[in-house]
């Protein structure tokens, strides 16, 4: 495995570079504007990168403790996104992912009850499409099983066969259908009531961030095909893997952190450390609220909060790599993982890392009512487990009411440009993608097809 280690070389922001131009400057040094960096620099395009930070990556942030390797706000990724086998960088270098179980479990009235996707031993066939197959799987072995937060027989294989579907339908289709709030949605669909509550609705807020399912129907179907098509997963040694392999694999000096923007525009860029970086296009990579600090009349979105807590426990509460959620909203709690479990290499030798995400605003008594509701879902008393880190951001995932267009526009005009998962969709997956769009529309302003050699730009720049 990668070893794990701090990014903060990568910047020398004290050190930039005398030259203080490049073609294109990035504000923000997350996923999205390192994603587009890396398609920037394989077309030739020279690239500054500037983090206010002290390292990369954002929300995708990770803090070591005692040995722990703590995420601040670790988003859910999935093996079915598309942008982690296409970004350079994370292809090249072998982004390490580790899966959950397939499906997920459900407690629901007192009980634990394992629902969703089955993953089929068989990969594929000439007639079923790839990853659809574990889908479909599940609709037989549902039909068999106990009661479940699923309902009867037949309602678990009408789920089940949606969800085949669904992991079906070209994203492109998806898209395209009647939009409402994804809550009033499964209800139009004619799913029972302890179909969505027991298991829809968890699973949904979980994967959204967003516990009243306010969020567009398409959204969440596109969320649900990548359930049905992938396995949850994380990447090894904690969230900043993912920014950190981008970063080191751009070229030397590319990126600097502690580097705090002031003023932004096409042209140029005034740091507060160093003056002025002049440059023939920019692009802004930071979060909504940055972004329209930088360049007012941006929208700012409205956001839904998130708190991470970890516990460290003496033994694993639960010996298995699974999500667990909590259909019953008992607490605060909507979903948690033994992550030591999920990704070893998080957690030291014979210790036990419990992770555990609240949606929306904390209680004051947070801790007591984690610990309450996490004795109850695992089965065991938490009153000897330790509170390593809480991690509160109140912006931690833009929502997306509808209407909501998830390719809203990257490019503002010539030479003035926008991404972020703000610009696509609240995922890991919408902030590569809007960074290669970013990308893609800074070259075709230079007159370079996204592809081109490198020597493409001096020409089209001559």
């Amino acid at each position: 495995m990668r070893p794990h280690t701090s990014r903060a070389d990568l910047g020398e922001g004290h050190v930039l570079s005398s030259a203080r131009h490049a073609d294109v400057v990035i504000v923000g040094a997350g996923v999205a504007g390192l994603s587009a960096a890396h398609q920037l620099t394989s077309a030739g395009v020279t690239v500054t990168v500037l983090e206010a930070a002290p390292t990369v990556g954002g929300r995708m942030a990770t803090e070591r403790i005692d040995g722990f390797r703590l995420d601040r706000i670790g988003p859910l990724v999935n093996t079915s996104y598309p942008e982690l086998r296409r970004t350079p960088g994370l292809a090249g270098l072998g982004l390490e992912l580790r899966s959950f179980s397939p499906g997920v479990l459900v407690h629901s009235e007192g009980r634990l009850h394992r629902a969703g996707v089955r993953r089929s031993a068989r990969r594929g066939s000439s007639h079923t499409p790839r990853g659809v197959e574990g889908a479909l799987t599940a609709a037989r072995a549902l039909a068999s099983a106990p009661r479940t937060p699923l309902g009867e027989a037949f309602e678990q294989a009408r789920l089940a066969t949606a969800l085949g579907r669904l992991a079906a339908t070209p994203p492109s289709r998806l898209l395209a259908r009647p939009e409402l709030p994804a809550l009033d949605a499964l209800d139009a669909r004619g799913f029972s009531t302890r179909t969505v509550n027991g298991f829809l609705r968890p699973l949904l807020s979980a994967l959204l961030g967003d516990p009243e399912l306010t969020t567009s129907s398409r959204v969440a179907d596109l969320v649900l095909r990548g359930f049905a098509r992938g396995r949850m997963c994380v990447p090894a040694g904690g969230a900043a893997t993912l920014p950190e392999l981008l970063a080191e694999a751009l070229p030397p000096g590319t990126v600097r952190t502690g580097v705090r923007v002031t003023d932004a525009s096409i042209s140029s860029v005034t740091t507060e450390e160093h003056g002025r970086v002049s440059c023939r296009s920019l692009l802004l990579a930071t979060g909504a609220r940055t972004a329209a600090g930088l360049l007012p009349g941006l929208r700012v979105p409205a956001f839904h909060p998130v708190t991470v807590l970890h516990h460290t426990a003496p033994e694993p509460p639960l010996n298995e790599p699974v999500l667990l959620l909590d259909a019953d909203r008992t607490g605060p709690v909507s979903h948690t993982t033994v992550m030591s479990e999920v990704d070893p290499s998080r957690a030291p030798h014979g210790r036990a890392l419990v992770t555990s995400t609240v949606l929306g605003r904390p209680p004051a008594d947070l801790d007591r009512r984690v610990r309450a509701q996490l004795a109850a879902l695992y089965g065991t008393p938490t009153d000897d487990w330790e509170l390593l880190a809480v991690h509160h951001d109140p912006e931690a995932v833009p929502a997306m009411p509808p209407p909501h267009d998830p390719r809203r526009a990257v490019r503002l005009l010539d030479g003035l440009y926008v991404c972020g998962d703000h610009r696509d969709t609240s995922t890991v997956q919408g902030a590569l993608f809007s960074g290669r769009r970013a990308a893609q529309a800074i070259l075709r302003d230079f007159g370079v097809q996204p592809g081109y050699a490198a020597a493409s730009l001096s020409t089209a720049a001559a």
